[in-house]
């Protein structure tokens, strides 16, 4: 089961208190101050990763809390800093603090500081001064932060396969990539995301979506905003498909619904199960769509050549539109 948004409380560690103590053993009787500073609480950051798929650590962990300071001691004994905690979240997921709205989203390996430890407090021994040589007061450690947090992943993905159910997008992903999704003759198969590679490239395959998505129906919302990533979209078809047409239109009022601009992705229609199709059929369906100016290829699993061909089209087109954005 994919875990692709959670809630979660982070609370970084307290300083430590500083020591408000006054030297005495057997040699001096009223000595001077000696406390030390307390240690400063452990932040939490988050780092993202490759090797981390999803956010199912946090299904049933609600919370991440860091160690606090210790206290400062006799003898100007400093207390310890605690350890920070750097969690592994993957790449592409978006944090938002549901206190104060504000929202970054992890995008590269580069540890991030969530919520910054407390800082110890001084001990008397920071106190003493020309004036004032017993001091006896010091300072409590702060307060480590604590945020809620909304994470929620989005799939970075540069192809996207798109379409309805049963429409050949975990046949189309295996073949181009060492994926190994569910496929059966039926609609629903795949329940959520799957990635694979396709040379250097990463490359999703969305589950099927159908009309109302964009309002939660089938599976929906969730997967909708997976696309949003993505620097390309495949549409894949099912040239035997009763009314192709409005297979497409369906996709592409869910995306007008859901986020207009991802009307604006470049797109390209792949004709899917073409073993099934005479060839009159397949030019019928491919000059409907190039009438409308979309790009159309066609693909077949079972046909070596076609699935090559696409390979190296779609990691031309990749180059392409990576190169202008």
């Amino acid at each position: 089961m994919l875990v692709d948004n959670i809630n979660l409380t982070i609370k970084a560690g307290n300083g430590g208190n500083g020591s408000g103590h006054l030297r005495r053993d057997g040699q001096t009787a009223k000595g001077g101050p000696d406390g030390g500073n307390g240690g400063n609480g452990g932040n939490i950051l988050f780092q993202g990763s490759h090797n981390v798929t999803d956010l199912r650590e946090f299904r049933y962990k609600k919370k991440i809390e860091a160690e606090n300071g210790t206290d400062g001691k006799k003898q100007k004994m400093f207390g310890r800093n605690a350890v920070n905690i750097t969690t592994l979240i993957p790449l592409g997921t978006r944090i938002t603090d549901m206190k104060t709205k504000t929202m970054i989203e992890i995008t590269d390996t580069t540890p991030v500081l969530m919520a910054r430890g407390g800082k110890g407090g001084r001990g008397n021994v920071e106190f003493k001064s020309s004036t004032n040589q017993t001091p006896t007061n010091f300072d409590t450690g702060e307060k480590g932060e604590e945020k809620y947090l909304f994470l929620e992943l989005r799939l970075i993905a540069e192809i996207g396969l798109i379409g309805l159910p049963n429409a050949g997008k975990s046949s189309l992903l295996t073949v181009l990539t060492n994926a190994t999704p569910a496929i059966g003759a039926y609609p629903f198969t795949t329940l959520e995301p799957t990635i694979g590679m396709l040379g250097t490239h990463p490359i999703a395959d969305i589950p099927g979506l159908i009309e109302g998505a964009s309002k939660g129906k089938g599976l929906g919302i969730d997967f909708l905003r997976h696309i949003e990533k993505t620097k390309i979209l495949v549409h894949c078809l099912d040239v035997t498909s009763a009314d192709p047409q409005q297979a497409y239109d369906t996709i592409r009022e869910e995306f007008r619904a859901f986020d207009p601009l991802l009307l604006n992705k470049p797109e390209y229609i792949v004709l899917t199960k073409t073993d099934l199709a005479d060839v009159d059929t397949i030019k019928k369906v491919t000059k409907l769509f190039t009438k409308a100016k979309k790009h159309v290829l066609t693909s077949s699993v079972y046909d070596v050549k076609k699935v090559d061909a696409l390979k190296k089209t779609l990691e031309k087109l990749l180059t392409e539109t990576l190169t202008v954005v």
